[in-house]
Formats: structure tokens, C-alpha cells, sequence
């Protein structure tokens, strides 16, 4: 078991470079390169606003990328809307206006892509863990999976219907558990919540979720999380009023800076 600290997202200025003085040549040499770089983070040209659906175990690093794309471009304004991948996903099918979807499993953007309304094909930016969280000192007395299994104790996962619920089934059968929760949650972050509030003794959320909740729960890994790896596929939408900023957005989550973000919050690089 070990107490995870809160990182600080190194989310710095998007490729932000200044030429130094020196012969013609190279002085504009790093003058492409700096336009380059500008016009792969927007260069201030993007205006509007930008809608992002997505799984709500990104809402730290994605909230933080979005700020660093609004603040390389003033006239732009982002609008977040987190939660599970399956509620977001039926949203996005029954016609809520949104230019980027990024789910916590391949199944639920399949939902997306099913219905046509995927603008270029999902690729997978990252990927995640389940792990226990438990209340800071573990008063549950927590220490393995196989805890789940116990009516005793008062326990959280998601419900059946979203990623991280999907993934808890695939760990309790691979472990020959039957699970006993207390609770079924909407997304994981709810799951989370409880054991931040000491509500439950222990409830399976991610990884990147046990680390971003920093000294208000503990972690433990267990080795049947491997699993259940979840896939995080993104996709620009075919409804999106705002195509610029999104791809923007899709390319700022794929850059190098993006993906160090994603590490630093817990998460994963992709396998594939």
C-alpha cells in the first residue's frame, strides 16, 4: 500500500519558441519553426467556443490542457462536459452538440462511431488501471481485492454500465470473486467521492484517479488490474461546430506535451 501525492501537471506554454540572434540563416530557420509550432497550438488564431465530451476520470489533465489551449489563444473558450463514457455517449447519439468525445473504453465511443458520427477514425491517446482506493489509514482494514467479496465491508465500484464497472467484472471474474458493493456509481469520479467522504471502506477507481485525489485516500494495486486495461479512444465529431479548435484540442492530447500530461496524472501511454 503507499500514499499517493497530487502531481503538478507540467502543462507549460505549447512549444513556445524564441529565435536568437545570429546569421540570417538560422535566424529564419527558428522563425519557421516557431510559426510551425503557432500554428499547431491554434498561434492565437482560434476563436469560438469549443465543446469537449469526456470520460470523467480526465477531468484534471483534460481541464488543464484546455486552459493551456485558451490561454495560447484569448478568443477561445472551451466548455467541458465530464462523466461516464456510456451516459456522455448516449448524449452525444441522441443529439447534444459536441465537438470532441474521448471515452474510457473502446466500447462506448463505438456507440459514437455506430451512429455515423465519429468526423475521423478514434485513436487511442492513453490508457488506465483500475486500483483500490481506501480512506487515508485504511480503517477498513482493506487489503486486496479480494475484500470486494466481503458484505462486511462497506464498499463502492461503477456501475455495470460504464468503463470502470466494466472492468471491475472482468476483475472479479478473473480473481473468482463476487463482488458485494454497497453502491453502484454513475462514473468513477462518484465512486471516488465516497471514499474521500469515508462513506465506503474501499471502492475501485482508477489509478490516475487514486493519484489525482492526492493525501485524501490511500491506493492498492492488485495484479488482476492487468486485466482489465482500459483503451481511451478521442475523435472529432461530425455535428462539431467548431472543427479548428477541435482537431487543435485532438492534437495538443496526441503532442508530446499532452502525453507527458496524461503520464504525470497517472495514466498511461497507449500499447498500440
Amino acid at each position: 500500500m503507499r500514499l499517493r501525492a497530487l502531481p503538478v501537471l507540467a502543462v507549460a506554454g505549447l512549444l513556445t519558441l524564441t529565435a536568437c540572434g545570429g546569421s540570417s540563416s538560422s535566424s529564419d530557420a527558428a522563425s519557421s519553426t516557431s510559426a510551425a509550432a503557432s500554428s499547431s497550438a491554434g498561434g492565437g488564431d482560434l476563436t469560438g467556443t469549443l465543446t469537449v465530451f469526456a470520460a470523467a476520470s480526465l477531468t484534471d489533465v483534460f481541464t488543464d490542457l484546455g486552459d493551456q489551449l485558451m490561454a495560447d489563444n484569448p478568443e477561445l473558450t472551451i466548455t467541458f462536459n465530464f462523466a461516464g463514457s456510456s451516459a456522455l455517449a448516449t448524449q452525444i447519439t441522441q443529439g447534444a452538440p459536441a465537438d470532441v468525445f474521448a471515452s474510457a473504453n473502446q466500447k462506448q465511443m463505438t456507440v459514437v462511431t455506430d451512429a455515423g458520427l465519429d468526423a475521423d477514425d478514434p485513436t487511442v491517446f492513453t490508457e488506465n488501471v483500475l486500483e483500490i482506493a481506501v480512506p487515508p489509514g485504511n480503517p477498513g482494514g482493506i487489503t486486496g481485492l479480494a475484500d470486494f467479496g466481503d458484505a462486511d465491508k462497506t464498499l463502492a465500484i461503477c456501475a455495470p454500465d460504464v468503463p470502470c464497472g466494466a472492468a471491475a467484472e472482468t476483475v472479479f471474474a478473473a480473481a473468482g470473486i463476487t463482488a458485494q458493493p454497497d453502491t453502484l456509481e454513475e462514473d468513477v469520479r462518484a465512486a471516488l467521492t465516497k471514499v474521500e467522504l469515508g462513506e465506503v471502506d474501499a471502492a475501485l477507481v482508477y489509478a490516475s484517479d487514486v493519484q489525482a485525489a492526492g493525501d485524501g485516500v490511500e491506493g492498492i494495486e492488485f495484479p488482476e488490474a492487468e486485466d482489465a486495461v482500459n483503451e481511451y479512444p478521442i475523435c472529432t465529431l461530425t455535428g462539431a461546430s467548431n472543427p479548428e479548435a477541435a482537431q487543435a484540442f485532438l492534437d495538443l492530447v496526441e503532442s508530446d506535451e499532452g502525453q507527458q500530461a496524461l503520464t504525470d496524472a497517472g495514466f498511461r501511454s497507449p500499447s498500440n
